[in-house]
C-alpha cells in the first residue's frame, strides 16, 4: 500500500546505506508500536518528522517533504543515465555482480514497467517482506546495478557464489543430459555457441554471453566451457536457439553427425580387397542370333602302331553348346560317301 500510494504521487522512497534502507529513516526504541522515526535537515538543524510503524511509512513521509522532494531531484539531477556497456563497466569497478535471472529482461529485481518512456525500467528489492522501488532507468543494466548495490543484491550475489560450485567438463556434459539441454556448438576457440575465453590463467575464465534486446548480456564466468555452454543452454534464448537447429536439421532431413571412429556399415558392400589381390572378369559370350549355326567339326588323331604299316585314325568330335539354329557336320581328312 505504502507503494502504491508512492507511485500514485510520484514520489521517490529515496533509498540508502543504513540499518533501514531508506533515506531520513532511523529506528528508534524496539518493542514499539511505531518504532521507526523519519527526520530530514531543516534550516541546519535536524527537524522531526513523526514515528511510523514501518520504514515505508517514515520514507513516504520524508518523500513527501520539501527536503524529501528537493533530495530525489537533486539525486535525479546527478543520476545521468547510463548506457548497458557503463552499467557492465561500472559494476566491475565496484566489483559487483549484475544477478541475471530467466525473466523478461534478464536481471533480478528488474522489470520493464513504463514502455516506451525514457526510463522504462523499474528496480525493486524485497526488504522487511515488503517490496522497495529502487527507482526508473534507462537501461535493464542500470536498473540492475542498482539492486547490486544494496544490501539485498549483495546478499544474494554472496548467496549464489557461494552456492555455484564450479562444474567439471563431464559433469557440466551429464547435467546437461539430465536437463534435457542442448549445449549449443560453434566454431570458435571454446567450441560453444556463447562462450568465451574471457580471462586465461584465472579460475573461472570462461565467460557465457547471450544477445537479449539487441544488446549482449552476461551470464557469469566459469571454470569450464561446457559448464558456461550449460549456462547459456539454460537461458531462454539458448533453449530458443537449440529449438530453431533441432527444425532447422529436421527440414533438412539431415541426420546426427556421427561419433569420431565410428564406420557406416550397408548392406551388401563387399569387404575391401586384401593386399595383392586382383579381380576376376568372367568373359560373357552374347546370345547368338537367330539364323546362326554351331559348326561342329571332327578332328582326326593318328596313332601309331597301326597293322597294315599306316597310322590309325580316330574321330572325335569337338564339344558344342546346343544353340538351337542349323547344325553343319563336317568329316575332315575322310573321303566322302
Amino acid at each position: 500500500m505504502v507503494l502504491q500510494q508512492a507511485q500514485a504521487e510520484k514520489l521517490t522512497l529515496l533509498v540508502a546505506e543504513n540499518s533501514t534502507g531508506y533515506f531520513g529513516v532511523y529506528r528508534g526504541k524496539t518493542g514499539k508500536p511505531k518504532p521507526y522515526q523519519a527526520r530530514v535537515t531543516r534550516g541546519g538543524t535536524s527537524a522531526h518528522l513523526g514515528m511510523f510503524a514501518t520504514a515505508e511509512e517514515a520514507a513516504l513521509c520524508v518523500a513527501r517533504s520539501p527536503e524529501g522532494q528537493a533530495a530525489a531531484a537533486e539525486r535525479a539531477a546527478a543520476a545521468a543515465p547510463l548506457t548497458s556497456e557503463e552499467a557492465r563497466q561500472q559494476a566491475q569497478v565496484e566489483k559487483l555482480t549484475l544477478l541475471v535471472t530467466a525473466n523478461k529482461t534478464g536481471y533480478l529485481g528488474v522489470h520493464l514497467a513504463n514502455p516506451g518512456k525514457p526510463k522504462p525500467f523499474g528496480a525493486q528489492v524485497r526488504r522487511g517482506g515488503n517490496k522497495v522501488h529502487l527507482g526508473r532507468f534507462a537501461t535493464a543494466e542500470e536498473a540492475a546495478l542498482y539492486v547490486a548495490r544494496t544490501p539485498e543484491g549483495r546478499a544474494a550475489a554472496a548467496e549464489r557464489a557461494a552456492a555455484a560450485v564450479p562444474l567439471t567438463s563431464e559433469e557440466a556434459r551429464q547435467q546437461a543430459q539430465a536437463e534435457k539441454l542442448t549445449l549449443l556448438v560453434a566454431e570458435n576457440s571454446t567450441g560453444y555457441l556463447g562462450v568465451y575465453l574471457a580471462y586465461p590463467g584465472r579460475r573461472k575464465p570462461y565467460q557465457a554471453q547471450v544477445r537479449r534486446g539487441g544488446k549482449t548480456v552476461s551470464q557469469g564466468h566459469f571454470a569450464t566451457a561446457d559448464e558456461a555452454a550449460l549456462c547459456v543452454a539454460r537461458s531462454p534464448e539458448g533453449r530458443a536457439a537449440a529449438g530453431r537447429a533441432a527444425a532447422a536439421a529436421e527440414s533438412q532431413g539431415t541426420h546426427p553427425a556421427m561419433p569420431s571412429g565410428a564406420s557406416l556399415k550397408e548392406e551388401g558392400t563387399v569387404p575391401p580387397m586384401p593386399p595383392g589381390a586382383f579381380v576376376k572378369e568372367e568373359v560373357v559370350v552374347p546370345p547368338m542370333p537367330p539364323d546362326a549355326f554351331v559348326k561342329v567339326e571332327a578332328v582326326v588323331k593318328e596313332e601309331e602302331g597301326s597293322t597294315d604299316g599306316r597310322p590309325k585314325r580316330q574321330c572325335g568330335r569337338s564339344d558344342y553348346t546346343p544353340y538351337l539354329g542349323i547344325l553343319e557336320r563336317r568329316r575332315i581328312g575322310t573321303t566322302p560317301t
